[in-house]
This record gives structure tokens, sequence and C-alpha cells, in this order.
């Protein structure tokens, strides 16, 4: 019996991974160290082979990618945020990745339609999120320059973090609840141990949800997705 996957679920998922893919992929040829390059190279394919089968399971994959608009992307704004120095996109990765494994966990250990697909996923997004607590570690407990820019990222980029614990349409089964609970003790975890201090709560209101989901995007989003639809825009039915 086949399993039919929520559209809906599929492209938030998808938007996600396609979107953060391209904006690692905006470090190759600048980040710090060449071995850095390559694991980001290597997170970003990860990301973009995530992308694929999720929106495949929404329709064609290279027109949901490359002809839609900027108000029908569906991803967390977290993942849209200019790459910044490298402390900021380390501490878009810890956030991100860190939710996008205990996700893919939960999806994995239950009975739903993204099951298969996050079983897959879970070892990748291990990686990924061991990859950026070791560099948050590596900077946060660093010297007295990558601290401060590692703290001034974590704090710059709180705000995005609370949107995603709001529910995904199609994703049933998700405790999202527990789901902020776990990530915010692992996160608060690691910044702890990086002798980083955590950014104020949602009691202050300094926490707030984004709407990305409901496809309201940041300023950068437009510049970065005109770019991301160039090629495939300008040469419409082209093919290898």
């Amino acid at each position: 019996m086949t399993t039919t996957v929520p559209a809906t679920a599929a492209l938030a998922l998808g938007d996600d991974a396609l979107v953060l893919s391209h904006r690692l992929g905006e470090w190759m040829g600048h980040a710090p160290v060449l071995e850095e390059e390559v694991a980001l190279a290597n997170i970003a394919l990860d990301l973009l082979g995530q992308a694929r089968v999720l929106l495949s399971l929404a329709g064609d994959e290279d027109e949901l990618a490359y002809l839609r608009e900027e108000r029908a992307f569906t991803n967390l704004q977290l993942v849209e945020q200019p790459n910044g120095d490298f402390a900021h996109t380390i501490a878009r990765q810890l956030y991100f990745s860190t939710y996008q494994h205990l996700l893919h966990v939960e999806l994995a250990t239950g009975h739903g339609p993204f099951a298969p697909l996050a079983g897959k996923a879970v070892k990748e997004t291990a990686y990924h999120r061991d990859h950026a607590e070791q560099w948050t570690l590596r900077l946060g407990d660093g010297t007295e320059e990558s601290h401060a820019r590692m703290q001034r990222a974590c704090a710059a980029l709180w705000r995005f973090t609370g949107e995603m614990f709001q529910p995904v349409e199609g994703l049933d089964g998700v405790d999202w609840d527990r789901l902020c609970e776990n990530w915010l003790t692992s996160v608060s975890d690691v910044l702890h141990r990086a002798t980083l201090t955590l950014p104020e709560g949602p009691q202050s209101g300094a926490w707030t949800a984004g709407a990305g989901r409901q496809g309201l995007h940041t300023e950068s989003f437009g510049r970065m997705l005109a770019e991301m639809q160039h090629l495939h825009r300008s040469h419409p039915g082209a093919s290898w």
C-alpha cells in the first residue's frame, strides 16, 4: 500500500533544505580554510539531496525550485538569512541542524508518511549538527574576537528560531512542545560549553516566530532567489 505524503509538509521541509543548501553554496571559494570549504560543500549537497526528494513528492522539483515566486516558498526565515561572517553561518547551522536532527529522529521513529525519508536523513543531520557544535565550541571558547563574534551571531539570529516550533500542516504526530524543549536543552548545553550566553527567551518578547511558513520572507530572500533562479529563467526549456 502506497502512503501519500502531504504536499504542504513536503514543500515546507524541502524549501528549508533547498534554501539553506544555496546559502551554504555561497561559501564556495570564500570559506576560511580549504577543509571547511569541502565540509560546507558536503553539507550543502546533503541538503540539496533532501530537497530534491521532498520537492519531487509535491510536484516537478525543477519547476518548484526555479519557477515559483517568492511568496510561494514556505521555508523558515532562519535558513534564508545571509551568511554574514563565519560565526553567523555557524550560529545558523547550530540552530537549524539541531532542530532538523531532532525533527527527523521523531519522524523516523513514528509511523507517518515521512518516516522512511527521515530515517535516511538522520545520519546526515547528525553530522550537520556535530559540525556546527564543534565550530561553536571552537569559536566561542577561542580568542576574544571569535568569542565576541559568535556571541553577536547567536543573539542576532535568535529571533528567527521560534518559527521552527510552529506546527507544520501534514506533520502529524510531532510533539512540537517537546521538540522545542529538547532543542532548547541541546542548544543551551552547547552554548554553555562554548562559554557563550544563551540569548533572551520568549518571555522577554525577543523570541518571535516569523512567517516564512506563510510565504512572508525577509528582504535578503528576494535577492537570493533571483540569483538562484536566474540561469533557469534565462534559458527556459534548456537541457544539457
